[in-house]
């Protein structure tokens, strides 16, 4: 049977509506791109903003502008408080956003950036979380190379002499902190383990001050580990990730790069997550 090849005509109708739904529907998507433009202003300003600086940190007129935020407030997305006569955030916002905290799987979202980093490290990749004051391998990305770093998942190791565990120990509080080191103190693992609660104690302020943790044949001889803590949304470490390989090729010429690497791709997974950097 023969068959027509190329565009097969639209019906005079058909073809009268095309050009105006098109229009119609990508007024639509302007509307929307407009409300979630305010949405996401109002969500980084502290104490709610006026109609007038709405406006003109969205480059919309104020009638627009006013139209938009009554239809979200219709919603519940921004609320209005009349006495200062400023727009806020509503609560629809945060149950929509508590659907996304329910449904989050960090280790999935975070894989893409461990291949990432892999490939820029040439390293083996690790994803860690604190779990009853020790550190818990739960995934990771293994390198190329022949001889390289390999954990077991679900392996637990101390918190202060691996990698991942002391950049977890620097994100915690002191009560925290005191409570890990009165229930499991700090025991040689090799020559190189820090087993002095000052020398510790300065090295989580190193750590926090340059964003990475180092490992340096304190967890196991011949092996070097550089690590960043993840954060969530509320400032809290979520987990950490590292790069970890030989003491032949990290050496330390390497170690403030990969240092570097390694607090850029926290960065980039606690971003993904929703999480926020602790407040000083």
């Amino acid at each position: 049977m023969a068959r027509l090849k190329g565009k097969v005509p639209l019906p005079a109708d058909s073809a009268e509506k095309t050009a105006p739904d098109m229009a119609e529907r990508g007024g639509q998507v302007q509307v929307l791109g407009r409300a979630l433009s305010i949405l996401n202003l109002l969500s980084r300003a502290e104490g709610g903003m006026s109609l007038t600086e709405v406006a003109q940190a969205t480059g919309l007129a104020g009638s627009t502008a006013h139209r938009l935020l009554t239809s979200l407030e219709s919603e519940r997305y921004v609320r209005f408080d009349p006495e200062p006569r400023l727009w806020s955030v509503g609560v629809q916002a945060f149950i929509a956003g508590s659907g996304f905290l329910k449904t989050r799987n960090v280790v999935q979202m975070a894989r893409p950036h461990m291949r990432t980093l892999m490939e820029r490290s040439g390293e083996t990749v690790s994803l860690a979380v604190e779990d009853q004051g020790v550190a818990v391998y739960l995934s990771q990305v293994e390198c190329r190379e022949m001889m390289r770093s390999f954990a077991r998942m679900g392996a637990r190791v101390p918190l202060h002499c691996s990698g991942v565990g002391k950049a977890l120990l620097s994100a915690t509080g002191e009560g925290e902190l005191a409570r890990v080191l009165a229930r499991y103190g700090l025991p040689p693992m090799t020559h190189r383990t820090l087993t002095k609660e000052d020398v510790l104690r300065a090295d989580l302020v190193g750590i926090r001050e340059r964003g990475y943790a180092i490992d340096d044949e304190e967890h196991a001889v011949g092996l070097r580990c550089v690590a960043a803590v993840v954060f969530n949304e509320h400032g809290d470490p979520a987990c950490a990730i590292s790069v970890a390989g030989p003491m032949a090729r990290i050496t330390d010429e390497r170690m403030p790069h990969l240092g570097e690497l390694v607090r850029e791709a926290a960065g980039r997974i606690t971003a993904e997550i929703g999480g926020r950097l602790p407040a000083d």
